[in-house]
């Protein structure tokens, strides 16, 4: 099968095209012909390791000495069941499903992927397609975990600061969808974008203290971990909860059962039209490198999208 493999730490050049064996899958595995995958901040900062000091040292101890030692980036994918174990009953061939393969040695930027059936796998409906799906391995999923904290009730109100954000942009969606009241906090420039999703009111930070207008919430959701201690209690009700990206989204990405449920929750709201995902910009295999330097430019809004499919 054809990957595209990171042949050493470095700028987008370092992805390169090589033939490797076609994965066996294993007793209790599926294998999943890859139709789409995406470009994270993630798989950018595996294949340049650009961080400071002793981030830059501890990292390849990590991740690898000289390159990663799991070389076929990609930690999102959709695709078709072709071949299963002998022990799998969940999956048979033909479903069509979407992954995370964190846990289980990235591999999105390939043509196929031998997958655990109890990983953070699950079928999509079939009206969903490849590409509108896979974008919500990564916000999505994120955003529905951290709200179902929050336990959302009809009519109350939520602030998400960070709304035009990959996670902010579902967190709205999801928190419309279970009837809340929603104030996005976002720039300028994404103002009108953040009302188009679904929000009740919008709130320019580059102008506004969301603090200093008088109201308050019910919950708040800093979808981008930048919200300053002062100002969290400042926003909140007696009752209020504060949530955070960083603090609430929890451990163990892929492994936990409940991320399933996650999945087919997603999934079902796409099929009914109650959430969209967003892509920002969709490349072939072999533009993946250009998708990487779109990526490192920071102004990637939604989600970027490889169509694996169809490549020779």
């Amino acid at each position: 099968m054809k990957a595209m493999v990171t042949t050493k730490y470095g700028p987008p050049e370092v992805l390169q095209i090589e033939e490797r064996e076609r994965p066996v899958p294993e007793d209790n595995q599926v294998l999943i012909k890859i139709h789409t995958t995406t470009v994270s901040v993630g798989d950018v900062k595996m294949r340049s390791l650009d961080v400071p000091g002793i981030q830059k040292i501890l990292g390849r101890l990590f991740l690898g000495i000289t390159k990663p030692r799991k070389d076929i980036l990609g930690m999102e994918i959709a695709g078709e069941v072709v071949e299963v174990g002998a022990e799998v009953t969940k999956f048979k061939i033909g479903d069509r499903v979407y992954a995370s393969t964190f846990w289980e040695g990235l591999g999105g930027y390939a043509e196929f992927k031998s997958m655990n059936e109890d990983g953070m796998i699950a079928k999509i409906h079939n009206g969903v397609t490849y590409e509108e799906v896979v974008p919500l391995l990564g916000g999505g999923v994120t955003a529905a975990k951290i709200l179902k904290k929050g336990e959302i009730k009809p009519g109350q109100k939520v602030l998400i600061y960070g709304a035009s954000g990959n996670v902010g942009s579902y967190a709205i969606q999801i928190a419309k969808y279970f009837g809340a009241e929603v104030t996005g906090v976002c720039s300028t420039k994404n103002l009108e974008w953040v009302k188009d999703l679904g929000c009740d009111k919008v709130i320019d930070y580059t102008t506004t203290d969301f603090t200093q207008i008088g109201e308050r919430y019910d919950i708040v959701f800093d979808a981008v971990a930048k919200i300053p201690s002062s100002q969290r209690e400042v926003a909140l009700n007696e009752t209020g909860i504060y949530l955070n990206v960083d603090k609430d989204s929890g451990s163990g990405v892929g492994k936990s059962k409940d991320h399933i449920e996650y999945l087919v929750f997603l999934d079902e709201l796409l099929h009914a039209g109650k959430i969209a995902s967003f892509i920002d910009k969709t490349y072939t295999f072999e533009e993946i490198p250009d998708a990487h330097r779109y990526v490192e430019t920071g102004r990637k809004r939604g989600s970027v999208v490889i169509k694996i499919i169809d490549i020779s």
